[in-house]
């Protein structure tokens, strides 16, 4: 009887212990739990920590960083208009020099930021390509969104291309308006290679930016989507009037891959004739558009004087038609931006073995009206 006795109590003694120990597992299980909420919580209404958690998550640029106001105000001389350089999409553009010597970009804009700003930003930060400028942080505070980016020493495409009557500082010669092209449809391209797609929206040569080796960058890749996540204070710089803007867009209402090629379209026409594309803001069709070509052409002025002795009639046949075909209507008819990359890749060894056999400087001039007649 004893043993039994001794029996049952230690059966209840261990199921007591069993108890226990579940007791305490679920304790610490709902204790963890609530922490988890809670630095989840925190996480939410802080900018910079959604953009850290995103940043582990891809693999950002280590020079990615969130800047303090202070140090933006220091790089400016407390944004001083002297450092004011220019006006974008995003807002007001300032040249900045950090601490450490860097020679920065930084794109000021007020209004409150979204929590999704954050996190486009920070995907943003993880798009880098040789042709894209590279995005090296944020700063949140006083009102103001900023986005600091690489500095571009020589500045916009527009600076080197347009005729304006004077003597140009930097000669852009055909091939070097080629590589420019090159370095351009592929920054754009890595845009489209991205999942999901990345669509520039405001491509212009306003936003393919050189370096001092003249390596073209695109600009402002991304900024679209970013104002969609701020609440607005201010105007963001976008013309209702824009040459480049795909006159399909008015059709479907959204922005495709199709937008950029055509935008790029029109790029290529200003390569070709170094003046900006006001004249054909009213395009609509591909016969409006052959129309206008063909208008330059007879006139002997849809090539850049500046070009002239620097070309082969061929190459530039090519490269007028690859234009007309990046501005194709429908849309669905228009190249990738991949196509178009080899393409413009093609186009540039043929201008290079046509000079290389002739001899730089031999190549026969060509008036416009006589391009398209043999």
């Amino acid at each position: 009887m004893a043993s039994s006795f001794t029996a049952i109590g230690g059966g209840i003694g261990g199921a007591v212990v069993l108890l226990g120990v579940i007791f305490f597992l679920c304790f610490c299980a709902f204790r963890n739990w609530k922490n988890s909420n809670k630095n989840s919580d925190g996480a939410s209404s802080d900018p910079s920590a959604v953009v850290t958690m995103e940043l582990k998550r891809g693999g950002p640029s280590p020079s990615f960083k969130q800047f303090r106001m202070e140090e933006l105000e220091k790089a400016t001389r407390n944004f001083d208009e002297s450092n004011l350089i220019g006006c974008g999409s995003f807002g007001l553009v300032f040249k900045g020099l950090l601490c450490d010597g860097t020679v920065v970009a930084i794109k000021r804009r007020s209004g409150t930021p979204k929590q999704e700003f954050n996190e486009e930003v920070a995907h943003l930060s993880r798009i880098q390509h040789r042709n894209l400028v590279n995005l090296l942080g944020y700063c949140l505070d006083s009102g103001y969104s900023m986005l600091v980016f690489e500095y571009l020493p020589n500045g916009s495409m527009c600076n080197h291309l347009y005729d304006t009557g004077k003597d140009s500082a930097t000669k852009l010669e055909f091939k070097q308006r080629l590589s420019i092209a090159i370095g351009t449809a592929k920054g754009l391209s890595h845009l489209h290679g991205q999942r999901p797609s990345i669509i520039h929206g405001n491509f212009k040569t306003a936003n393919v930016l050189v370096d001092e080796d003249f390596i073209a960058k695109v600009a402002d890749a991304g900024i679209l989507k970013l104002l969609e996540k701020i609440d607005d204070a201010g105007p963001s710089g976008l013309s209702s009037v824009n040459a480049f803007r795909d006159p399909e867009i008015n059709q479907i209402g959204i922005l495709c891959e199709t937008s950029d090629v055509y935008s790029f379209g029109v790029f290529l026409l200003e390569l070709i004739t170094g003046k900006e594309a006001s004249d054909i803001d009213e395009f609509g069709s591909n016969q409006s558009i052959l129309e206008w070509v063909e208008k330059q052409l007879s006139s002997d002025q849809l090539v850049d004087n500046r070009l002239l002795g620097s070309f082969t009639a061929e190459v530039m046949r090519d490269l007028i038609k690859l234009a007309l075909r990046c501005m194709s209507f429908p849309g669905r008819y228009r190249p990738t931006i991949e196509t178009v990359v080899l393409d413009l890749e093609r186009i540039l060894e043929k201008e290079q073995m046509h000079t290389t056999v002739m001899g730089e400087g031999t190549s026969i001039v060509t008036l416009g009206s006589q391009l398209f007649t043999n």
